[in-house]
């Protein structure tokens, strides 16, 4: 896995390879093993004088050689690339391209990408089984390529203001060009308000956009053009349709096991040592699972789990699964404080404000995985395909819930729940918030629905909190959020729960989850596969009706008669609980003095941004136990974490 950069000037000025350095000094963690830099000041397009720079920062996986150096040319140096991530079919298609004549001088599979493009052209894309961000190149055409995978599992983001056009892996490579401005854009805080993450294309920065999962650009002539090269089939397998539901079944768990053994096997590849990150659930067992019947040798497997909440310690569950598959099982108990003194590195790693609190653990299982391994293979994205998530349960309790008479939902019901205190800090006062948010998630539009089982900030505080432009004040227009899901559920319309899972795998995975997982292992220079991701996975998961995946009020139904055979009966009828962190204890207690930091009333008044008396209800509502808050509470703590480090002027 790498850290990439580049940058295309059209005004004629040279571009500076201290620049491109300074970019790739940047993303060094993302690649310590080694780097390099290409540059070209006299391109030639339609008689115009074009200057290149490409960077790159390695961590060597696959030909741990100096031949794997980037960025890498084909043999005339006509075509030149930087490139990460992981083609997991490049053996094939390697084979495929020595048969037609082309020869190799490395064992890369970034040399593999090269000398498709000079057979296929941009059509290339197609061919490539993986997870990948990279910038090709093309001086006789004067093209540059930029292409990212199917899911989003790589970042990456740029800049164009119609003369120059930047690229990177992270914002903060980015933000050392000068010619890049560090404004605020108002939209993208606003979304990162309902959803604690900023969604693609946006960032926090203006100008500055990611490039969408599934999707590439081409730089041709001056312009940019965005395209959309792949997408999940927006309909449910019609070929299907008339054999009864266990013959569909047949057929469904045969294909599944067959695809993600496959997929499995595929990201065993590598030439530096393996493991796999084993929490206990049904996701990660599985992965472990295909591993060690893949392996002539014990998988390497970590946990990570709590001395001091027991309630939320899954260990014995993975010990159970090490057991089982004989591994070479490594376990690492935190307590609160492990968790707390690695906050800091958290909050410094990331260029935008990410206000999921599970970041924190991630670090820290990457980082004492790295210490074994170099690649860990992982389940996420099995909740997102096979409905695994308690909001999808929302979904499917809705109808039943709305049968029973209103009187008596509403005005017995709802109104004594409402009355409760509810937090997260008990299992008690747990179950109320989370009925809170089941009673909200049934008001409304089927996508109004959707977003209140999502959003951290309900509309009326987000709209209201918010100073200055950009806020969505005007009430008879329709919420950026509300707009955005609304979208993402129209694209998908098979059915219901297939069209909050669709949502969710084009948003909230590559925006949260996903993120969290890239940034996390790679300030680690740790690489994390994802077999659950694979396209032909996730193609299959789309063309089953939903009630594979969510069946009798049970979730990942497919998933779990497909391997129940090689997992320990205790884990598959379990249910799912998650690694909690207690950002709701901890803002009372040991993170109190962040609130009195950031949140402060001078500071807040002074920033201009938000409306200080609904911080302030924000804050007695939470530390008097009257509702939990701290979703919203850290959501702004990490926003103003990010505003004093990148938008705050240096006194």
């Amino acid at each position: 896995m790498c850290g990439i950069c580049g940058k295309i000037c059209f005004d004629g000025k040279p571009i500076e390879e201290d620049l491109i350095k300074e970019m790739c000094r940047s993303l060094a963690y993302r690649g310590p093993d080694d780097h390099g830099t290409y540059i070209n000041n006299s391109v030639s397009d339609n008689g115009r004088r074009v200057s290149l720079g490409l960077g790159h920062q390695r961590l060597s996986i696959i030909d741990l050689s100096p031949a794997g150096h980037q960025p890498m040319t084909n043999e005339d140096g006509t075509i030149w690339i930087t490139y990460n991530g992981e083609v997991y079919n490049f053996k094939e298609i390697r084979a495929d391209l020595k048969r037609k004549g082309h020869t190799f001088k490395s064992d890369t599979d970034t040399e593999v990408i090269l000398h498709l493009y000079e057979e296929e052209g941009i059509e290339a894309i197609h061919r490539l089984n993986g997870m990948f961000a990279f910038a090709l190149w093309d001086e006789n055409r004067s093209r540059l390529w930029i292409c990212r995978d199917r899911i989003g599992i790589k970042p990456l983001v740029y800049y164009w203001d119609g003369k120059h056009f930047a690229f990177v892996s992270e914002i903060k490579a980015l933000l050392n060009d000068p010619a890049i401005p560090k404004e605020l854009d108002h939209e993208a805080l606003y979304l990162y308000l309902t959803f604690s993450y900023v969604p693609a294309p946006y960032t926090m920065f203006r100008g500055v956009r990611k490039l969408e999962p599934g999707h590439f650009i081409i730089f041709e002539q001056g312009k940019l053009e965005v395209k959309k090269y792949w997408d999940v089939d927006k309909t449910i397998a019609q070929d299907k349709t008339l054999l009864s539901f266990a013959e569909q079944e047949g057929i469904f768990k045969k294909r599944l096991y067959e695809y993600l053994n496959d997929a499995v096997c595929k990201r065993m590849i590598a030439d530096v040592s393996l493991g796999a990150f084993l929490s206990g659930g049904i996701d990660s067992s599985i992965i472990v699972a295909l591993m060690a019947r893949n392996s002539n040798q014990p998988v390497k497997t970590f946990s990570i789990g709590f001395k001091d909440a027991e309630l939320f310690d899954e260990t014995h569950y993975a010990r159970e699964v090490a057991d089982c598959f004989k591994t070479d099982h490594h376990e690492f108990k935190l307590t609160y404080r492990d968790m707390l003194d690695v906050l800091p590195d958290v909050l410094a790693t990331f260029d935008e404000p990410f206000a999921d609190s599970s970041a924190i653990p991630t670090y820290i299982v990457s980082r004492e995985t790295r210490k074994y391994v170099t690649v860990a293979l992982s389940g996420d994205g099995g909740d997102e395909l096979f409905a695994g998530y308690r909001s999808y349960l929302g979904e499917y309790w809705y109808k039943r819930y709305m049968s029973i008479p209103a009187f008596i939902r509403e005005e017995f019901f709802e109104r004594l729940i409402q009355r409760l205190p509810d937090s997260r800090d008990s299992k008690y006062l747990d179950y109320i918030r989370r009925l809170k948010k089941f009673i909200k998630g049934t008001k409304g539009s089927f996508p109004e629905r959707v977003l209140a089982l999502k959003e951290i900030f309900p509309r009326d505080i987000r709209r209201n909190i918010l100073c200055g432009s950009g806020t969505n004040k005007n009430p008879l227009l329709e919420d950026p959020a509300l707009s955005r899901v609304k979208k993402l559920l129209d694209l998908n319309c098979s059915d219901r729960i297939n069209s909050i899972l669709y949502a969710d795998l084009k948003d909230s995975l590559p925006g949260d989850m996903l993120t969290k997982v890239d940034w996390m292992s790679m300030k680690n220079s740790l690489e994390v596969r994802v077999p659950f991701l694979d396209h032909r996975v996730v193609e299959l998961a789309f063309s089953m009706p939903s009630a594979f995946k969510l069946r009798k009020g049970r979730g990942k139904y497919i998933l779990k008669e497909t391997f129940k055979d090689i997992l320990p009966p205790s884990l598959v009828d379990r249910p799912k609980a998650g690694f909690e962190v207690p950002i709701s204890r901890w803002l009372k207690t040991d993170l109190n003095f962040l609130i009195e930091q950031n949140l402060a009333e001078d500071r807040i008044r002074e920033q201009g941004i938000f409306k200080y008396e609904i911080i302030k209800k924000l804050i007695h509502d939470h530390m008097s136990n009257r509702t939990d808050t701290s979703w919203m509470l850290w959501n702004l703590i990490v926003f103003q974490h990010w505003h004093d480090k990148y938008l705050t002027p240096m006194e």
